[in-house]
């Protein structure tokens, strides 16, 4: 595949902290323009809501029951008497609709994948664990006799036997091989793609080989790609992706199914009570930038979009430091604001490879032999993180393995002797694999942890088996080791590496439970307040938002989650079945919908999809797919 510049998205200092700054505080009186003066709008309503029980999140005011509102912002929170003291002579209504229900600080999932995300689960999700969506439940497959089964449903279940079968989550550790032939015995005449759970690797048969015009002689030659594919078996990883992404794109990364899948993406957050997510990596055109504001920007979505740009495809497209840096800045100046918007002076970096596909760094190295990769080379990451740190920006950097955390924190270390700063905030994502002796490292050097929860639930048992033996596996996300040193903790889903459900982040922490039913780390559990603060302040602290978003205090954004139970008081091993009624977003009320039958109306989230044609959305036009389709192949990358 030619190689693209992408323009990365940044992060807009003065136009993302201006509309911050305004809807997370009151305006003066009036403001002065020039020589005139212009009055204020006039008051927005204030209501008080009124709960069972609020959690707010705050250790001096950790419970209340009622919460005063005017427009986005909170006013006051405490008893209803306090609150209504505290309104003084401000005129209020009272809406006790939540009076039987508990009150979350709006659920923030720290970072997800909004392209990958809407993509994979508008396929035919066969994985390791359930999804469920609006409407649907997808449910886990365990073994090779349980994935070819539902593969052949999912084929007898589509009317037209020339439309292509999408399928992601696939994964050999617990599907056993899969091949062309196997492909094809479940449809000789359907094209069928199988997209691997961790984005990686690409299956095909024979049928979909011949519909994309792919010829074995057009894999020959390409340097480092052409030793990553098996055209006998109809497979292709990693770089070798590169020779069959074009044509696979076209017919997959399609306008309509972009925006079915963001829009089924917007209701499965929504579902799962998730009121802001952060894209690290976020690539940036005017076209996808369109769609964004399209979809996540709509009046009815009710949740914020945050990205930070991806230093690791400035790498991958040749520019040189200095190019960076401006491009990066040009970024900046150009950002539009609102909901779907950039954090200001924050970069994403990138170290090993991924847990999924067991690529990360490993000090001992692999039970089986094989072999972590670098996503960025040790000299390229310390280049690039020198160049940002020194302009004074808040690095977040993908890391999986120890020996890759090793790589990392040597780095920061070098940047804290050389130039040193204050509350840099430097994010250790992932956080699969560490020792002890790191997790002292990075209280010492200032770093904070951005962690994901589900590797140990839905990892712990296989490579406890294969590539990390049983102390290690049990041993990822050492979540309690990083809080007995009072290092700030969030959680992210990573979608679609694992389900965008911040209930279950917290369940996975509290329990630490396989899919087996044993506990994997029992000295890593944590309680169930700490796993909360994970995914409502203290992701609002790994993005330098906590003075607007994570809890229920006076001059926040009032973003809430509302549940049908209180977390404290429900079994631990119950955590991620306590029903979300819905959301407050910006003082605004959003339940949830009810769940919808299947075969109900075509395009509706978690309901059959008609693809074919463009109808409502050709205002999107043609050259959309050209450039999701390069955005799509930039995120696979990045993913790698």
């Amino acid at each position: 595949m030619k190689s693209h510049r992408l323009l990365v998205p940044t992060v807009v200092a003065g136009l993302a902290a201006s509309w911050l700054f305004m809807t997370a505080f009151p305006a003066p009186a009036q403001w002065e323009v020039g020589r005139k003066m212009v009055p204020s709008p006039a008051p927005e309503a204030t209501t008080i809501f009124t709960a069972k029980k609020i959690l707010t999140m705050e250790r001096t005011n950790p419970e209340a029951t009622a919460v005063a509102v005017a427009g986005k912002r909170i006013l006051a929170v405490g008893s209803l008497d306090e609150v209504k003291a505290a309104l003084a002579d401000t005129k209020f209504t009272v809406n006790d609709m939540f009076q039987s229900k508990v009150v979350l600080p709006g659920l923030i999932d720290q970072h997800l994948h909004p392209i990958l995300g809407a993509l994979t689960l508008s396929t035919e999700v066969i994985a390791t664990e359930d999804w469920v969506l609006p409407g649907r439940t997808f449910k886990a497959a365990n073994s090779s006799e349980e994935y070819l089964a539902r593969l052949k449903a999912a084929d007898a279940a589509m009317p037209d036997k020339n439309e292509f079968l999408f399928s992601w989550g696939y994964h050999a550790l617990w599907h056993g091989k899969l091949t062309r032939k196997m492909l094809d015995s479940v449809s000789p005449t359907r094209p069928i793609v199988v997209w691997q759970r961790s984005c990686h690797e690409w299956y095909l048969n024979t049928a979909a080989i011949k519909a994309l015009g792919l010829t074995e002689a057009a894999m020959k030659g390409k340097g480092d790609a052409s030793k990553m594919y098996n055209w006998e078996e109809g497979h292709w990883w990693e770089t070798g992706m590169n020779l069959v992404l074009p044509p696979i794109l076209k017919v997959f990364a399609t306008p309509e199914r972009m925006v079915f899948g963001l829009k089924q993406m917007v209701a499965y957050l929504h579902q799962n009570g998730v009121t802001a997510y952060m894209e690290p990596g976020a690539l940036y055109t005017p076209d996808i930038w369109k769609l964004y504001q399209q979809i996540l920007g709509a009046e009815d979505t009710p949740f914020y979009s945050y990205f930070v740009v991806d230093g690791r495809t400035q790498v991958d497209s040749g520019l040189g430091l200095a190019e960076s840096l401006a491009d990066t800045e040009k970024q900046i100046a150009m950002a539009p604001r609102g909901k779907v918007s950039f954090f200001p002076g924050q970069i994403k970096l990138f170290a090993d490879g991924a847990i999924i596909s067991q690529l990360m760094q490993m000090k001992d190295g692999y039970t089986d032999g094989h072999h972590g990769e670098w996503m960025m080379t040790p000299k390229h990451l310390e280049e690039r993180a020198q160049l940002y740190w020194d302009a004074g920006y808040q690095i977040h950097t993908h890391v999986n393995g120890d020996l890759g955390l090793e790589t990392v924190l040597n780095i920061l270390e070098r940047r804290m002797r050389h130039n040193p700063r204050a509350d840099h905030r430097s994010v250790i994502v992932h956080f699969a694999c560490s020792t002890e002796e790191q997790v002292g490292r990075m209280a010492r050097l200032g770093a904070i942890v951005s962690a994901n929860p589900y590797y140990t639930v839905g990892f712990a048992d296989k490579y406890a088996k294969v590539g990390l033996g049983p102390e290690r596996a049990d041993a990822m996300v050492r979540s309690a080791s990083v809080l007995k040193r009072r290092i700030p903790l969030s959680f992210h889903s990573d979608l679609p590496m694992g389900p965008s459900a911040p209930l279950n982040f917290v369940w996975c922490a509290v329990n630490r439970v396989t899919p087996s039913g044993r506990v994997a780390g029992p000295e890593q559990r944590i309680g169930v307040e700490e796993a909360l603060r994970a995914v409502t302040i203290e992701s609002a602290y790994s993005w330098r938002k906590e003075n607007e978003l994570g809890s229920i205090a006076p001059g926040k954004i009032a973003n809430f989650t509302v549940l049908e139970q209180d977390p404290f008081a429900v079994e631990p091993m119950k955590l991620n079945e306590i029903p979300i009624w819905g959301t407050v977003f910006e003082g605004r009320i959003f339940p949830v919908a009810a769940p919808k039958s299947a075969g109900g109306g075509a395009g509706l989230p978690g309901q059959p999809m008609q693809l074919t044609g463009h109808g409502e959305h050709n205002d999107l036009h043609h050259g959309c797919t050209c450039e999701a389709a390069r955005q799509v192949a930039a995120a696979l990358r990045a993913r790698r």
